[in-house]
């Protein structure tokens, strides 16, 4: 029986101006891009906007902007994301960025946290973020003529969550997502990888991979990627794919000049993905809502 392959992620940055980019990869077998972004970036429209963007121009393929939990309200975040998931019938995800320079920091008007409180920080958003995606319960929206109800009050739930340096009432404005909560990625260096759905894991090296692919299942990934910056051939990258396949569940790829993507994935020669859902193509289960009674 043939090793399974491993998912591929396309790293497409400031290509979303041109929806061609993720049509492309979307073709070539792709089960998602993601689409980085900066706090003090200027002269571009922010990322979660940039993937609603193509949401509408692609059909399978997933879509995870950067956002930033250092300079994104909470809220507003899950509110966004939320959006995103659907406006692309279930094909949003989320990259967990968070950026802590001064300069980021300044963009919002806050002193720059580091350490302890950066990490405090980054858990209670991702937290507080599927809290808000679950405070509207599957069956919400009942849409009942007879007596004038659009939902039912009962199945929508304040959040009343309290981190370090915020609060989140709640409920979200939008129902719940498509994919019941967005998957979240996020590299294994964060310290939070208990509560991603996929972690990054960049190292040079099968085996650095290997070890770091293995302690990051260890700390409670369900999945692992690769990130990988594409120095190598057409071919070369084939056959890395191939043997990096033994130990993690997807490579995302970086390349220097998106130009030569059509080579690259005709090397990679992969069947478009067929998963409803991005959960669905990774293979990921739907969660279940922790406010809907048992």
């Amino acid at each position: 029986m043939s090793q399974p392959q491993p998912h591929l992620a396309l790293e497409i940055g400031d290509a979303t101006a041109d929806p061609e980019i993720a049509v492309a990869a979307e073709a070539a077998g792709f089960a998602l891009v993601t689409i980085a972004d900066s706090p003090s970036a200027t002269g571009r429209i922010e990322a979660g906007v940039r993937a609603s963007y193509l949401a509408r121009r692609t059909e399978r393929i997933g879509l995870a902007p950067i956002l930033h939990v250092t300079t994104t309200e909470p809220f507003h975040l899950a509110t966004q994301l939320a959006s995103l998931d659907h406006a692309s019938l279930g094909r949003g995800a989320w990259v967990v960025g968070a950026e802590s320079s001064p300069a980021a920091f300044a963009t919002v008007g806050l002193p720059p946290l580091t350490g302890d409180d950066l990490h405090r920080e980054i858990t209670d958003v991702i937290d507080v973020a599927g809290q808000l995606w679950d405070s509207w319960e599957d069956d919400a929206v009942i849409r009942d003529a007879a007596t004038g109800r659009f939902l039912d009050a009962d199945r929508v739930h304040h959040v009343n969550f309290t981190g370090a340096h915020f609060a989140v009432v709640g409920p979200l404005i939008t129902p719940r997502p498509p994919q019941g909560r967005l998957v979240v990625l996020g590299a294994d260096t964060l310290g939070v990888t208990g509560r991603l759905d996929v972690a990054l894991v960049a190292a040079t090296g099968l085996d650095a991979i290997a070890a770091r692919a293995a302690r990051a299942r260890a700390d409670g990934a369900p999945l692992v990627f690769a990130d990988i910056t594409v120095t190598q051939s057409p071919d070369e990258l084939r056959d890395l794919v191939t043997r990096l396949g033994d130990v993690v569940d997807g490579v995302r790829l970086h390349l220097a000049d998106l130009g030569d993507f059509p080579r690259f994935a005709a090397a990679l020669g992969r069947e478009p993905v067929t998963g409803a859902t991005l959960r669905e193509t990774l293979g990921l289960p739907r969660p279940a809502n922790q406010f809907a009674a048992v």
